[in-house]
């Protein structure tokens, strides 16, 4: 998968609906949230996500992209999002997906980090 299709896939899973998300989502997949319950598992995540507004636009920045073997990549990345009404989200983020089979791939992880607050 080339660099423009990773953050397309990427920028998807933010703004999709539920359905687009649970086809994307490995059921294996564990995830590090920064709201409960925190370590979560694919089948977890995808149930939270048909609970939740999802966002309406979000820019990523400060992005790398990784192939550490054939078949899978982790990116890294700063993300911005906003959803109709509310305040903005930030938040530091890695994503690892896999390949199924040609053009088919899956996230196996995924993290976000907001931003530290000065103590």
């Amino acid at each position: 998968m080339d660099d423009n299709r990773i953050w397309e896939f990427e920028e998807s899973l933010w703004v999709g609906d539920a359905e687009h998300y649970h086809e994307l989502i490995d059921e294996a997949c564990v995830m590090v949230l920064p709201q409960s319950p925190h370590v979560m598992t694919g089948a977890q995540a995808i149930e939270a996500v048909a609970h939740t507004p999802r966002w309406s636009k979000v820019t990523f920045s400060d992005q790398q992209v990784v192939r550490p073997q054939e078949g899978l990549i982790t990116i890294a990345y700063k993300a911005e999002a906003k959803r109709d009404g509310a305040s903005g989200y930030t938040a530091w983020c890695t994503t690892t997906m896999r390949r199924l089979e040609h053009d088919v791939w899956r996230v196996v992880q995924h993290q976000q980090t907001p931003p530290l607050a000065a103590a």
